[in-house]
């Protein structure tokens, strides 16, 4: 019984299918419509832990804001997004 609680627990959450997350940082602008991926802010529990950078975003986590040409289009949701983000200062990834 207990083996297959352990087995549940592991499997994603149906329905829900991340993009590969290890491939999303350089250049990216924030969107209202027709973004790349759709994400939400969070405090815990993120997929991706974000920080924000103003030179040399070529590290997984590492995104810099810009206005034009951008590596991505992501745009800020409150529900049903992609993947949720945290900010950090420090330590950017997956967790």
């Amino acid at each position: 019984m207990l083996k297959w609680l352990a087995v549940i627990a592991l499997c994603p959450r149906p329905g829900r299918s991340l993009p590969d997350l290890s491939k999303i940082f350089g250049k990216i602008q924030w969107v209202d419509s027709f973004p790349d991926f759709k994400v939400q802010v969070v405090t815990s529990f993120p997929d991706l832990k974000v920080e924000l950078v103003t030179a040399f975003p070529d590290k997984v986590g590492k995104w810099q804001i810009v206005d034009s040409f951008p590596d991505f289009k992501i745009q800020k949701v409150d529900s049903f997004p992609d993947f949720k983000i945290e900010f950090v200062t420090s330590f950017p990834g997956i967790p």
